[in-house]
């Protein structure tokens, strides 16, 4: 159930996790190719605006999209499995670099504020050397240590299962906008008033790379002849500061009406908001920070630099670090939470494909969350926090890999749709030239071509990504292909065992003759497998012999859904299968005989209201509600009821609690069962008072009002006199109650619509059936 969302709370979530590369990406790209390293940030970022509309072409496609969603539809299942496999590498890497980086932020300001300490005399002897000199925490260390517990903190949350909430997201971006602000505007007056210069243009000749980033090139000098190739490694470094985007795709779905349009909005907010943050704190990082301390003290906390070199008293730079920080633990701790929760998506996604095994999917026993999938995607993520001790950079290099490789399959399959795929679409990349009847693509040919490009050189100059990307993308490959075809074979000896146990009989409408049962049988209604209380207290009181039991499994449905395919196209699914498996098990265990049935249903109450009626059914046995109490059940069963047109049958209602007491509510008029002895008695009184002249205008109900007024006057004169001749009616021989008949119940008044039965205790003798 979706709470639909505005646009600015759509942009607010995206943000959440794209937004906090700015607090990592520029310190990482500098690393590997030196100062001009904020201009190629400033390109990736405004390069964005083009994969985000890749992105938005695609929703307009399919709302529930993503990467999985496109590639399959548009390449095939081993592409759709190599794509999702590379974005589970983004994911998986997205915890650890943004828990670590939140970690550097913390550590580095208690790293300051000893060092601030010991230089104004502030510091106990513990916290100094002997040389005077403030002590240190390991930064790697323990932001690594940091990393650990909120990574084991969101795995808790979502363990128990996390609520999906804009607000919160929301209220992290306000905070967030509050810094920016002051961070854009403090900086640009700083920058200026010290007289600041920009950064090296990204020339061939200004770009200078760590051996890190010349990866598997580093003995060539390839690099030195070609400058083109230097510039798009340098773009390919910083291409994780766009990282975030398949976020777009995952909350398109809760965006509300007009879903194109707003998703349209949210994008151009995330576009600029990202790059005015991202781009723009980048530039003005390399200007306010020197170069002595800018990579080797503030490389993994830039934003926290230009605090402390902003133009103005030190409590006030100290103060802004301070909130900085606080800022960035926040929607850096809310990315480790959103790795966890977009990576279990996709997992789930693809489980439900049939790629990966139905165990996988099995429901935490308290909670109900799928916790084996967020278990192995924290295991995953705490891993690699472990292996790379804290180290931004060695994660910085690999994350990028899972980035530019996701983003380039999604486009080739956005391509391939182009020509695939002829129907309407709500939008469309720009750049589409048309000569004659073909459609030449022209942007989003270009967008591919660059994304292409970038990842092939990183798969050249990005060693470490290249190594551990490729060996997780083809074992998460190989886990999937094993365990598709294991699904497969599984559920294929499912299908036929199903087969074998229900033939499936697709019927135009609900009546007695395709089901093979007489007027006046019971219905029992069936949700849980676990819990077949109704079916077992309708088998313990129905005698099958003289009354044949249905039970029924509503399936729900809504526009798009079953009710709009045609009836082969209708499958019986694995929730209908469990149903039934389990309800013949128990009918056969009393030895009984029961029929099945499944219908298509909008509203349950009146699905059981039309069904009853189109079976002539005398009862209808449910359990109790979680939502309802057993009146209110009853009450909706009969306003179900009255909306049925003429004719229509009465029947009762029977609501089986947990504990085995049953309620029995009489839906419609519902007249006493007058045996035929006592018909013909009413009669033949008629035939000899009507010989009496005065009684020529004599009725049969005269009569009966007659009886039971007398029968009152005489109850109120002498009730024991009353009560014997009673006792003597009750005591003749009769047929056997059965459900369904006045007889078994004994009625009180309920109020208008519907009576209120008194629970009942007086079960038939069993039949032994064989089923």
């Amino acid at each position: 159930m979706l709470t639909f969302i505005s646009f600015w709370r759509a942009a607010a979530i995206v943000l959440n996790d794209l937004g906090s590369s700015a607090f990592y990406a520029g310190g990482i790209a500098e690393e590997a190719v030196g100062k001009s390293a904020p201009w190629f940030i400033l390109g990736v970022m405004l390069f964005s605006f083009a994969v985000r509309a890749v992105y938005v072409e695609s929703c307009s496609m399919f709302t529930r999209g993503g990467v999985y969603r496109i590639v399959k539809e548009a390449l095939g299942g081993t592409f759709a499995k190599l794509s999702v496999s590379a974005l589970m590498f983004d994911y998986i890497l997205t915890g650890p670099i943004s828990g670590v980086s939140a970690g550097q932020y913390i550590i580095g300001l208690f790293n300051e504020l000893l060092r601030l300490g010991s230089s104004q005399h502030w510091l106990h002897g513990a916290f100094t050397h002997a040389s005077g000199a403030a002590r240190q925490f390991p930064v790697d260390g323990a932001s690594a240590v940091i990393a650990v517990i909120v990574t084991v903190y969101f795995w808790w949350q979502n363990i128990k299962g996390i609520e999906e909430s804009s607000d919160k997201a929301l209220k992290v971006m306000k905070i967030t906008t509050v810094m920016v602000v002051l961070l854009l505007g403090w900086g640009i007056f700083s920058a200026i008033h010290l007289g600041a210069h920009l950064p090296p243009w990204p020339t061939p000749a200004n770009l200078h790379f760590s051996k890190d980033a010349q990866g598997f090139l580093f003995h060539t000098g390839f690099m030195r002849t070609v400058g083109l190739f230097g510039v798009l490694m340098a773009f390919g470094h910083s291409v994780l500061a766009m990282s975030g985007e398949e976020s777009l795709a995952q909350v398109n779905r809760e965006i509300r009406h007009p879903k194109l349009k707003n998703l349209k909005r949210a994008a151009i907010v995330i576009a600029i908001y990202s790059t005015i943050f991202t781009g723009l704190g980048s530039l003005l990082a390399v200007m306010l920070i020197p170069d002595a301390v800018r990579v080797p003290v503030y490389r993994d906390n830039l934003i926290a630099g230009m605090a402390m070199y902003m133009v103005g008293p030190m409590a006030m730079r100290i103060a802004f670090r301070v909130f900085v920080v606080i800022v960035g633990f926040l929607i850096l701790g809310g990315a480790v939470n959103t790795a966890i929760v977009g990576s279990t998506g996709v997992l789930m996604r693809v489980a439900e494909d049939g790629v990966l095994t139905d165990w996988f999917r099995k429901p935490q026993h308290k909670f109900g969350t799928s916790y084996r999938i967020v278990n192995l995607v924290a295991g995953l993520q705490l891993f690699t926090i472990i292996v790379t001790r804290g180290d931004v950079i060695m994660l910085g290099e690999a994350y990028a890999f899972g980035v530019i490789w996701s983003f380039t399959f999604n486009c080739l399959a956005m391509l391939v749709l182009r020509w695939k795929y002829k129907g309407e679409r709500g939008w469309k990349v720009p750049l589409n030239l048309k000569i004659g009847k073909t459609e030449l693509p022209l942007g989003l040919i270009s967008v591919f071509l660059v994304l292409l490009t970038t990842a092939i050189v990183n798969l050249f100059t990005k060693s470490v990504a290249t190594v551990s990307g490729v060996l997780f993308a083809a074992t998460f490959f190989v886990i999937f292909s094993l365990s598709e075809r294991d699904n497969k074979r599984r559920h294929d000896m499912t299908k036929r065992q199903m087969k074998e146990h229900f033939q499936l009989e697709h019927q135009d409408t609900v009546g007695r003759e395709a089901l093979d049962i007489r007027p006046g049988s019971v219905i029992v209604t069936m949700r849980d497998s676990t819990a077949p209380i109704a079916l077992k207290w309708a088998l313990t009181h129905t005698n099958t012999v003289e009354q044949d039991l249905v039970v029924l499994a509503a399936r729900m449905t809504g526009a798009g859904g079953p009710d709009y395919l045609e009836a082969t196209e209708q499958l019986f699914s694995e929730h209908e299968q469990m149903l039934f498996t389990k309800a013949v098990s128990v009918a056969e265990s009393f030895g009984k005989h029961i029929s099945l049935l499944v219908v298509p249903a909008g509203d349950i109450f009146a699905a059981l209201a039309q069904t009853a009626n189109s079976l002539d059914c005398a009862a209808v046995v449910s359990g109790q509600s979680t939502k309802l109490t057993a009146h209110e059940q009853a009450y909706h069963v009969g306003q179900a009821w009255e909306a049925l047109p003429e004719p229509k049958r009465q029947f009762t209602f029977y609501v089986v609690k947990p504990d085995g007491e049953a309620l029995s509510y009489h839906i419609g008029p519902h007249a006493p069962t007058i045996n035929p002895d006592e018909v013909q008695l009413v009669h033949r009184l008629w035939l000899n008072l009507r010989r009496m002249p005065q009684m020529h205008d004599l009725h049969h109900s005269d009569i009966i009002t007659y009886a039971l007024t007398n029968m009152a006057k005489e109850f109120a004169d002498n009730q024991q006199h009353t009560l014997n001749g009673l006792k003597e009616c009750m005591q003749k021989p009769a047929s056997k109650p059965h459900l369904g008949s006045s007889r078994y119940d004994s009625v009180e008044d309920a109020g208008p619509g519907y009576s209120l039965s008194k629970p009942a205790v007086d079960p038939t003798k069993e039949t032994k059936v064989l089923t």
